[in-house]
């Protein structure tokens, strides 16, 4: 069995509240839809809405033309007279998909007609089409509704219908209010009264029931899907063109012309355009959605893939990751520190994964990229015995005030305390701590240089490194601290300062 695929990214997902695509990002989207993702054919515009949406139909329309998908590139159309046909021959266009009304409540409450009316203005449309070789879909707008609540004026749309020079009739859950089981009954009902015609069926989210109800309408009988790339469309969006390709192959083993491992792209690129963030859980797309979290996940997934499914990222362009932080195990760190050719001994790697855990527990994920700067803190750090310790401190910030610090310094097991105002927070810790030093007589360095970075491709919100540069005497050293939060390395990095001078 073959499914067509029939995406509306361009006109029914720029019915989403805030989207809006310029001629030129409607033109990368519709190319990289035809060309690489592989959908069969693509809904590009709404008729008479714009001189916008008249410039982006131009401009994909001339590009089809010349590249030859000029059959793939689809419109929404009116029943209008010519006003609509009109609109589509100026922009290049040969197909219309005719919106027409699926149920009697909107052609009666809409329309102000009587079904023979809007039969009659819609045969009217269909002549003028055939006659200027305009290819015809038509949209039975509300289908779900009227499937429901008037089945017999349906049957008297589509009977009437059926033998005119239409291609495809696309059954629209147009208020999102299916469930599987209606959706089922259904589209059978009209594959059974109707077995010659070609069904799509356009659904929408509004229940989180778009993709469940593709794959009922699937097993009844349809020929034809409607998506939206990340699900964009009107209120809670339509069918994701990522979800339903993974429930196509992987639960119903259709055949489409679909390029899995260009969704990624094809999702990232309207994610820039349309300004609207993919959700982190978002099937497939999701940044997530391939990140193992738990140490156990990690482990199993070592020793015998234990926690993959078939929705392996390789399929859709991406990589498999194992997130760093609170719940990391060992199995976690050591997928990190492959991807970086790098190896610990048993005891340096339980260390660097205690590091990361009170990263964790601090902020969020670790990144790959903060590794090295770990482990180079955690090695160094334990390579020199302690005799000064910075046992507590609090750092308070108020507005119209000087920054106050107050600390707690052992020193040879020895506790000293101490508070002092400052410039800047780090400069209250540090008057403090000079003045417990200069209280002991003890001669302390001066700070020449700090600097604060970010490991390359890391977060900000997850690790800080700052080096801190010290002169003593004739003596010039660098200590460095690492930690979710500037000042804390900083006081980090002068502990290890501290016990330079001591040792």
């Amino acid at each position: 069995m073959t499914i067509e695929i029939m995406d509306t990214t361009l006109r029914d997902g720029e019915q989403t509240q805030g989207v809006s695509f310029s001629p030129l990002e409607k033109l990368h989207i519709a190319s990289l839809l035809l060309k690489e993702v592989g959908v069969d054919r693509i809904e590009v515009a709404s008729a008479r809405v714009s001189e916008g949406e008249f410039e982006g139909t131009k401009k994909i329309m001339d590009w089809a033309a010349e590249n030859g998908y000029t059959d793939n590139v689809e419109v929404l159309g009116f029943v209008d007279g010519d006003i609509s046909l009109d609109w589509i021959q100026r922009a290049g266009g040969q197909t219309i998909n005719l919106l027409t009304k699926g149920s009697l409540n909107h052609v009666r409450g809409q329309l102000k007609k009587t079904p023979e009316e809007h039969l009659a203005d819609i045969n009217k449309l269909l002549e003028e089409a055939e006659k200027r070789n305009i290819n015809v879909n038509i949209y039975f707008e509300d289908w779900s509704n009227g499937m429901k609540n008037s089945i017999d004026y349906v049957y008297f749309l589509v009977d009437a219908l059926q033998e005119k020079n239409i291609k495809r009739y696309m059954l629209p859950d147009t208020l999102g209010i299916l469930n599987q089981e209606e959706t089922a009954r259904y589209i059978g009902l009209m594959v059974d009264r109707y077995p010659c015609l070609h069904f799509d069926f356009h659904a929408h989210n509004d229940y989180d029931l778009a993709v469940a109800n593709v794959y009922s309408a699937i097993k009844a009988g349809v020929r034809g899907i409607h998506t939206t790339v990340n699900g964009l469309g009107e209120r809670a969006g339509n069918a994701p063109l990522s979800s339903i390709i993974g429930v196509l192959n992987d639960h119903l083993g259709v055949k489409t012309g679909l390029n899995e491992s260009k969704i990624n792209k094809i999702s990232s690129l309207t994610e820039t355009f349309s300004g609207l963030r993919i959700p982190a859980n978002k099937p497939i797309i999701g940044d997530n959605v391939f990140t193992q979290t738990s140490g156990i996940h990690a482990d199993g997934d070592s020793k015998n893939k234990l926690y993959f499914n078939d929705l392996l990222p390789e399929r859709f362009g991406r990589k498999r990751k194992y997130a760093m932080g609170k719940l990391s195990g060992k199995a976690n760190i050591v997928k990190n520190l492959e991807k970086l050719g790098l190896h610990l001994s048993q005891e340096s790697l339980k260390k660097v994964t205690q590091k990361v855990i009170e990263l964790g527990d601090k902020k969020e994920n670790v990144t790959t990229e903060d590794l090295p700067y770990i482990i180079s803190d955690v090695l160094a750090n334990n390579s020199r015995e302690h005799s000064v310790f910075i046992k507590n401190f609090s750092l308070s910030l108020s507005s119209g005030m000087k920054p106050l610090a107050s600390i707690q310094l052992e020193i040879n097991e020895k506790l000293y305390e101490e508070t002092s105002i400052g410039d800047g927070q780090y400069d209250a810790f540090m008057k403090a701590l000079w003045k417990i030093y200069d209280s002991l007589d003890k001669e302390h360095p001066v700070l020449t240089d700090y600097r604060v970075s970010i490991p390359p491709g890391g977060r900000t919100d997850a690790l800080v490194e700052t080096k801190i540069s010290w002169q003593f005497q004739d003596k010039q050293f660098v200590t460095k601290g690492l930690d979710a939060d500037q000042t804390e390395a900083a006081i980090k990095a002068t502990e290890k300062m501290l016990n330079i001078l001591e040792g």
